[in-house]
């Protein structure tokens, strides 16, 4: 059986995320509490606050903690991923699924991400928000036509009916109502706390390139997506190059699920907490007219329900 697993971006986090995994598996148990990153993990997954837990420097490190060690016991039990694709923090999910770091080094790379995107963001007055009912050409357009105070651009390319723009808040809030004259159904502002996959992120790009310099990555066993690319990384592409890349340009999932979507793949496999993956999945596959199975794992019991399917 082929399986694809797709990893949740920042975002999606949530208090008590893991926990029941924490009360069941003691192999979960004992890697969460051995994980050492400056922060306590375990606390801010298990407890929060909901604040403390979406701050960039924790949020990453909490959602890779929960995302290896549910990786982990899946490949434990025998189910071992073909392709591996994730939403921005999720790409280095789908990286480690591919072998391109151990479980321990996957978070302290994920802390250090979160610390360089959210010393990246301080001082900006920003907004992200998510357009809905309007053709991605259409966004883009206007926001490279924009030419009021401030930036904003496409941070995001989700799937078809969904893009996300992102920038200085009062362009972002110019440019909504540019979109909306041109048919946009809803412009939602996101819950994040900065100008991600922007010029912004340039700082922390420069700071992944040193880290990355310092730990070079292991080759990759399966095919994994680049958000970058929007496509596979190939044999020549550089790992570090495109996930500098990505931190401070536009993601491009909607290409990503296209060309996984033409791959054969019998189940795929969001791993949480959430279903924002597998929802933008579900849309593209009904927009292409293409039936996929799908399942995502959030608690214990879903994983259960995944470990049906391989019996």
């Amino acid at each position: 059986m082929k399986w694809a697993f797709l990893y949740a971006g920042q975002g999606s986090q949530k208090v008590g995320m893991g926990k029941d995994f924490y009360e069941t598996y003691p192999s979960y148990k004992e890697y969460i509490d051995s994980l050492d990153v400056g922060i306590d993990i375990k606390k801010l997954m298990h407890e929060g606050p909901l604040e403390e837990l979406s701050d960039t420097k924790n949020t990453q490190a909490c959602m890779a903690a929960f995302a290896a060690g549910v990786t982990d016991i899946l490949v434990k039990e025998g189910i071992t991923p073909s392709y591996a694709m994730g939403l921005s923090l999720g790409e280095y999910g789908a990286l480690y699924a591919a072998g391109a770091f151990d479980n321990t080094e996957y978070v302290k790379l994920t802390a250090f991400r979160g610390a360089a995107m959210q010393k990246a963001a301080e001082g900006k007055l920003c907004k992200m928000s998510a357009v809905l009912g309007l053709d991605s050409d259409v966004i883009k357009e206007v926001c490279d036509s924009y030419s009021g105070d401030g930036y904003v651009t496409v941070s995001n390319y989700n799937c078809k009916g969904q893009t996300v723009i992102c920038g200085d808040e009062q362009a972002v809030n110019n440019v909504e109502e540019t979109l909306k004259e041109k048919g946009a159904k809803r412009c939602i502002k996101l819950n994040v706390s900065g100008p991600f996959h922007t010029k912004y992120m340039a700082s922390a790009g420069d700071a992944l390139k040193e880290y990355f310099e310092a730990h070079p990555f292991r080759s990759l066993r399966i095919p994994v997506m680049s958000n970058a690319t929007g496509d596979f990384y190939k044999a020549e592409d550089s790992i570090n190059e495109l996930l500098i890349k990505q931190v401070q340009s536009s993601v491009r999932l909607e290409e990503n699920i296209e060309k996984l979507l033409d791959e054969d793949i019998d189940c795929f496999i969001e791993i949480g907490p959430g279903k924002v993956v597998s929802g933008f999945m579900n849309k593209m596959s009904k927009a292409l007219s293409k039936e996929i199975k799908i399942m995502s794992i959030e608690t214990v019991e879903d994983l259960k329900k995944v470990l049906e399917q391989n019996q």
